[in-house]
């Protein structure tokens, strides 16, 4: 059993504002001198590097549907390393994932029950009062083994909307430990596939400034860590794929962004170094590297740099390099 205790953030679905609660939270507590790291649910390369912003260490990934047992112990292991607490925030809604389960493959209820973790559920509450009790009862009845642990109102319109609802959720033994208000100015941009990318933001630190102001003032911090229960997981790590070379050059830049942590993490423990160059400012990847791996990004919203950079010595080089490496150029 790890030392560290963990707590899921979920909702009934997307955009209710789990990933603002959970950037709030954790600011907030590593305001507190907290030792937070953080976790996402699924498939993500984005929240991860707004995650990483707020709590000050890499944010994993755990997938109960891409990985295996092992595989999903030894990287919640990882991201729990050194740290007093660890949130993990859900993709979707949480019963959501693949297939026609009733709790579906990969959903962040399926990760609550193999990792043993209890939920604080965040309901945004606009445009209704009482009713918000219903969808409260709903998700904790609907498998009984996922348990809500604690609730947290989003988008609250005024002192008396909040005291509405808290009573009518009152009835469910269930307790509210956060009411935040409406507020345009911590809302997140977006583009396709999710938010405008942490590192395109030239006030991120303001904005997880003012997102631990408001955890501090509608949260109960105390009560909400309260909630967060001991890890129980197998501690031995696990690979999740083997290196494709000793020296591994990377491509590492705003255009090729997304790669996940824990792969990283495995490839240097079986002993690979990896070598990081940026085709973006027409840095080549290394001649003596044994592999090039050209991870996934946003590399449209640099076409025309790209484009040029195509004519000249970056192309050249990786061309160069995928005719003479003993492995071949990847991408993912």
């Amino acid at each position: 059993m790890s030392k560290t205790k963990a707590l899921l953030i979920a909702a009934p679905r997307s955009s209710a504002g789990k990933t603002t609660v959970t950037l709030a939270l954790l600011a907030a507590f590593r305001r507190r001198g907290l030792r937070v790291r953080a976790a996402k649910c699924g498939p993500d390369y984005i929240d991860p590097a707004f995650h990483e912003a707020a709590a000050g260490g890499l944010c994993l990934n755990l997938d109960s549907w891409a990985m295996g047992p092992a595989l999903l112990d030894s990287v919640a292991c990882e991201a729990a390393a050194g740290a007093d607490l660890l949130i993990i925030e859900s993709a979707m809604g949480l019963f959501d994932g693949a297939g026609t389960g009733a709790i579906g493959e990969g959903a962040a209820a399926e990760l609550a029950l193999q990792l043993r973790l209890q939920v604080l559920l965040v309901l945004d509450v606009a445009g209704q009062a009482q009713s918000a009790a219903a969808s409260v009862l709903g998700f904790a009845s609907f498998d009984p083994r996922v348990r809500i642990a604690g609730i947290i109102l989003n988008r609250v319109g005024s002192d008396r909307h909040r005291a509405a609802i808290e009573r009518a959720i009152a009835t469910l033994d269930i307790p509210v430990v956060g009411a935040i208000p409406r507020d345009k100015a911590i809302h997140l941009p977006e583009r396709h596939l999710g938010l405008v990318q942490a590192l395109e933001h030239n006030d991120l630190e303001l904005r997880l400034h003012r997102l631990a102001e408001l955890a501090e003032r509608h949260c109960d911090l105390a009560r909400i860590q309260g909630l967060a229960t001991h890890l129980r997981v197998d501690q031995r790590p696990v690979a999740a794929l083997p290196p494709p070379g000793q020296r591994i050059a990377l491509a590492s830049d705003a255009a090729f962004a997304f790669i996940y942590p824990h792969v990283l993490s495995g490839w240097r423990r079986a002993g690979a170094e990896i070598v990081p160059f940026s085709p973006l400012t027409d840095e080549p990847p290394p001649g003596d590297c044994d592999s090039c791996w050209l991870p996934g990004g946003y590399p449209e919203l640099h076409a025309g740099t790209l484009a040029l950079l195509a004519r000249n010595s970056v192309a050249a080089r990786i061309r160069s390099h995928r005719a003479r490496a003993r492995s071949p150029i990847r991408s993912c």
